[in-house]
């Protein structure tokens, strides 16, 4: 088997030195994705070249060396030679194996691990890479990571938290890929690696093909791939538009059609750095970035999975400009989850965050609907959204915004606090709410009594109208059962059927 493995090896070529490089009709390209699970072999001596199908602005090359032995050990050869060493060992790493098996290609697939391991710290040295070695490097961690994850490899993502407890899947093929990976940020961000060059071959189609990545459901590889990225978007400057438009699109498709993707907490996380980054003042772009990315992400079902990144992107906006704190909770206002109290709960961490860092002119801006929506919050059955909502009167900074706009404020929510006071089931919701109305009693007792009258005015005419719409009802059920029925039309009246109380 080791022979059969050793035959596959590079051979010598008539164009050593060309980037244009073809193999046989078994080839892998970094175009096309390997199948699952599937041993590709690649014959790289084959004299019948194969047309790979183009899907990169680079084409990968089958080999780039002749003649030399992929099993020494670099320090067994000259200085000269050790790049081309290099790029034989990365060729040896293009065939891959089907890691399903454990008992399949043992000695094979420990071939391969060693010579990962040699490159791992062949990368980490100071030696300055050829385009030859640039090429042969992109195209193995092409072979060996890009790959489509079939329709059975995912879950559904956290449906509204129900599948929070369930096990991730992990890849039998880590202990591999895992290496490729390190080997990829090693390289990446080595010194010695030159970024004009590189940038030919770690270019869109690249960066598309691993950003596919972060849909695989193991948390190790997202990690990685997370680091990857972010080390990308610093090496690559060219690229940085390019990427921070294709996660929006990952975004976009996520909010607006699947609402299923395992790896948006990771993406999230990688733009929070980016937005640590922008300068001042933000570009239109930026800002159109968090009304029509970061505030729709409040919307899927599963926000509990990615909560705490999207939640910080935000924060990471205010801080910049603080005048986006209004934007924001207009955005929240409008994707408010009225019949979900979990997702209530993270938008009401949210509203303090953003209420913390708001001045008085942007909290004018949206005050009324704001604690229109908190009052609904306080009058919430679920006991904990109520409690919530109650908890900002224990925040100095929001305490001290409502002080000054009382006149406004008081009358939005002194009915829901009453209401509250009156029959909440809950004991510490009602021990809270009798909290809250001193409180504003103590800001302004004018005031607090001048609303309690109209409060009380408006709760008579609303009893009175209830007590007129009763007995219109009673009128119009006796007249209705002593007029005589017409035609064949049946009617059914119910004397004593309880009048429905608008």
């Amino acid at each position: 088997m080791l022979r059969q493995f050793l035959s596959k090896l590079p051979r010598k070529s008539g164009k050593s030195d060309s980037p244009e490089l073809t193999g046989s009709t078994s080839c892998t390209t970094a175009g096309s994705s390997p199948q699952p699970h599937r041993s590709n072999s690649l014959n790289l001596g084959s004299g019948r070249p194969c047309a790979p199908k183009r899907t990169s602005s680079a084409v990968f090359p089958a080999s780039v060396v002749a003649g030399i032995e992929p099993l020494l050990p670099f320090k067994d050869v000259p200085n000269s030679e050790k790049m081309n060493l290099f790029v034989s060992k990365v060729s040896l790493c293009c065939v891959t194996f089907d890691f399903t098996d454990p008992t399949k290609n043992l000695i094979e697939k420990d071939v391969k691990r060693q010579t990962l391991l040699e490159l791992l710290d062949f990368v980490s040295g100071s030696v300055r890479f050829s385009e030859p070695a640039i090429l042969a490097m992109c195209r193995m961690c092409a072979v060996n990571l890009f790959r489509v994850f079939p329709p059975n490899y995912r879950s559904v993502v956290s449906n509204g938290g129900e599948n929070d407890d369930e096990e991730p899947m992990f890849d039998p093929a880590w202990p591999h890929l895992q290496i490729v990976y390190d080997l990829l940020v090693k390289f990446i961000t080595s010194s010695c690696l030159d970024a004009k060059v590189a940038k030919k071959y770690i270019d869109h189609s690249f960066i598309l093909r691993l950003l596919d990545l972060f849909d695989s459901e193991d948390p190790r590889e997202r990690d990685c791939l997370k680091t990857i990225l972010h080390r990308v978007y610093g090496k690559f400057m060219v690229h940085r538009p390019f990427i921070r438009k294709a996660i929006s699109n990952i975004f976009y498709r996520f909010v607006f059609d699947i609402e299923r993707h395992n790896g948006i907490a990771e993406l999230l996380e990688i733009f929070g750095s980016i937005i640590s980054g922008f300068a001042l003042p933000l570009k239109e772009e930026h800002k159109i970035f968090l009304w029509r990315v970061l505030i729709p992400l409040h919307k899927p079902k599963s926000l509990g999975v990615y909560f705490q990144q999207l939640s910080y992107c935000v924060s990471q906006f205010i801080e910049k400009e603080p005048k986006l704190c209004s934007t924001v909770i207009r955005g929240l206002l409008k994707y408010w989850p009225i019949t979900n109290s979990q997702k209530e709960l993270m938008f009401l961490g949210e509203l303090e965050e953003i209420l913390e860092a708001i001045n008085m002119v942007e909290f004018q801006k949206v005050m009324v609907p704001l604690f229109w929506r908190i009052g609904c919050c306080i009058n919430s059955f679920h006991f904990q959204v109520a409690e919530r909502a109650l908890f900002f009167w224990n925040n100095d900074q929001i305490v001290n915004l409502i002080a000054h706009n009382r006149h406004v404020i008081l009358p939005i929510i002194l009915p829901a606090l009453e209401k509250n006071a009156q029959n909440h089931w809950n004991h510490a919701v009602l021990n809270l709410t009798i909290n809250v109305r001193k409180m504003f009693m103590e800001m302004d007792d004018q005031l607090f009594i001048s609303c309690h009258i109209h409060f009380k005015e408006e709760e008579a005419k609303v009893s009175i109208l209830a007590e007129k719409r009763k007995e219109a009802w009673k009128q119009l059920e006796n007249a209705a059962s002593l007029k005589p029925i017409a035609g064949n039309t049946a009617v059914l009246v119910t004397p004593l059927a309880t009048p429905i109380a608008y």
